[in-house]
């Protein structure tokens, strides 16, 4: 018998934290947790540890819909990598690692970050294939902005625009699949096509899904407003 049912035959399973028994995934040191419930219908991810508002909505999402999950395994922005730091959105090619890396450790010689770089190179493809969803499916990324950045960040490098809620820039949904995008846009929510990958490269995980041709919708709201995020989550499950 294993533990999960011995402590359930034993009346205890209901005690169990939720997320008890969850596998990690990892690409290097960035570890996240793995949530399955139900038919593999499509994927959601969190990513940054600091962004709570988005953590908190995309657990509570997870109670109630089918798919899986991936939560960075962290409550910071910032992931350890070879003792020093990486943003985890900009982990998805070595042309964005290199930057992150670059900019938040300065001390480090090129011989430790080509190091970094190469761990990285050898662990991507491994995550990359498993946090994807199959051809046709459904990626989902929740995401969390401050007063330094907007849809208004946006705009100039997107292939169309859905300005439906101008007054709220801080809340706002960005698709690879126009298709996705039409349907979004008839919402009363900002909505940014983006299904061409632009020439520079920021590492994002938005970036490699353009590239690859993956369906991928990041729902982006201030910190703290958990209702629209909400919100926007529910409309895209109703919607695409």
């Amino acid at each position: 018998m294993h533990r999960r049912e011995f402590l359930f035959a034993l009346g205890v399973g209901w005690l169990l934290p939720w997320n008890w028994f969850r596998p990690r995934v990892r690409l290097a040191e960035a570890r996240f947790r793995e949530i399955k419930r139900g038919q593999d219908r499509r994927r959601y991810i969190w990513i940054h540890g600091d962004e709570r508002t988005a953590h908190d909505v995309l657990q509570k999402h997870m109670r109630t819909v089918d798919g899986r999950a991936f939560l960075v395994d962290n409550h910071r922005r910032n992931v350890l990598l070879e003792h020093g730091e990486l943003d985890p959105n900009r982990m998805f090619s070595r042309v964005g690692a290199e930057r992150s890396l670059r900019s938040l450790n300065p001390t480090w010689d090129d011989d430790r970050l080509r190091h970094a770089l190469d761990r990285l190179d050898r662990d991507r493809p491994k995550f990359v294939d498993h946090i994807l969803p199959s051809p046709g499916g459904l990626l989902v990324a929740l995401h969390n902005n401050g007063p330094g950045y907007s849809v208004k960040d946006e705009v100039d490098i997107s292939d169309a625009v859905a300005m439906n809620a101008p007054n709220d820039p801080d809340e706002f949904m960005l698709c690879t699949w126009r298709d996705d995008f039409e349907r979004l846009s008839k919402g009363s929510y900002n909505v940014l096509l983006q299904d061409r990958a632009p020439k520079d490269d920021d590492g994002s995980l938005s970036r490699l899904c353009a590239a690859r041709g993956v369906r991928y919708v990041n729902i982006e709201a201030a910190h703290g407003n958990r209702a629209r995020q909400q919100e926007m989550l529910d409309w895209l499950e109703k919607t695409i």
